[in-house]
């Protein structure tokens, strides 16, 4: 079978050149790679690839009480990993601890309350859930999150420090704790749930952008960091369009067949498959992408004329958010 596909191959490309020479050939052989690219990216994003277990890892989320963060609470336990959460929310914090030793047994799950944005608060917590599961932080998930959708003159001081201290700066005090065990067991990872957000910015956003380009940021350093000493710890950057918690409640998307709003089921799904795939950096849905190679390539105002054509600028006018929030 392998032999026939590959004489048919010699034959095309032999075709090929009978009839337009080395130039023929070399087209030939970039639309194959092409579609060996596009392949790789479907079999990626549809969780195909070849994964690794987390059976009786230790997965610590921060934000994991609702949303994207509960979500993959669940997903990780029914996978076997063993669970710690840490949110500001008690009531939800309880209750989603509860579901999971309820669904996956007793002691899979164990929560504490954290202010992710204090150090002391960080390290208490770590340590706490590392004595519950009596084993260290295999996957780190920072997931924690806040927007306040306002304007730079709307917002206040107190506005913007919480969301680049919960955003972006608590990152530092999670992976701080964490990586140094890490390194020197040879194996952990270190996920950061940025934003598409991190990549291009969005009026009405400016401190939420500030801090997801600080994220990403944030992850392209540690990432670099540990590819100089050739460490086995990985990293994985999250970078989604809105997602559908009630965190974006009013955003919209002017095209929502090219720039859909992501359902949490769906997201929650395809960052765990990265995760297990160990992906390094996932824009979802992928045609964002193309935002990101048009802003590198052309010129600013062909990048901002296309990004008021897709209504990316117009996007956050009616946010509503949570009702925290407001």
């Amino acid at each position: 079978m392998l032999q026939t596909y590959l004489t048919k191959a010699q034959n095309i490309c032999k075709s090929f050149y009978e009839k337009k020479g080395n130039k023929g050939v070399a087209q030939l052989a970039v639309l194959g790679l092409g579609l060996l690219y596009l392949q790789h990216q479907i079999r990626k994003h549809n969780g195909w690839l070849k994964k690794k277990s987390v059976n009786n890892e230790h997965i610590f989320i921060t934000g994991g009480a609702s949303g994207i963060g509960r979500n993959m609470a669940f997903r990780f336990a029914k996978l076997g990993a063993k669970i710690s959460i840490i949110d500001v929310n008690q009531e939800a914090l309880q209750k989603v601890v509860d579901e999971l030793n309820q669904t996956y047994g007793q002691k899979t799950a164990f929560g504490v309350i954290c202010d992710v944005s204090n150090p002391t608060s960080v390290k208490a917590a770590i340590q706490q859930c590392n004595s519950f599961h009596n084993k260290k932080i295999d996957i780190l998930i920072n997931n924690a999150g806040v927007v306040s959708g306002k304007q730079i003159l709307e917002n206040s001081e107190a506005g913007i420090s919480r969301t680049m201290n919960i955003n972006t700066t608590a990152h530092h005090w999670t992976v701080r704790e964490v990586l140094g065990d890490m390194i020197n067991n040879k194996h952990g990872h270190i996920v950061t749930i940025a934003s598409i957000a991190g990549w291009v910015g969005v009026r009405g956003l400016a401190d939420y952008c500030a801090s997801k380009f600080g994220a990403v940021g944030f992850d392209e350093s540690l990432r670099f960091e540990l590819r100089a000493t050739k460490s086995n710890v990985k990293t994985t950057c999250i970078c989604p369009f809105f997602i559908n918690t009630g965190m974006f409640d009013g955003a919209k998307s002017k095209f929502p067949l090219l720039f859909p709003i992501l359902s949490e089921n769906y997201a929650s799904q395809r960052i765990v498959n990265a995760i297990l795939q160990e992906e390094t950096v996932v824009i979802m849905p992928i045609i964002l992408n193309a935002a990101i190679i048009v802003k590198a390539i052309f010129p600013t105002c062909i990048y901002d004329n296309m990004m008021e054509l897709f209504g990316v600028s117009e996007s956050m006018d009616h946010f509503k958010g949570r009702a925290q929030q407001k």
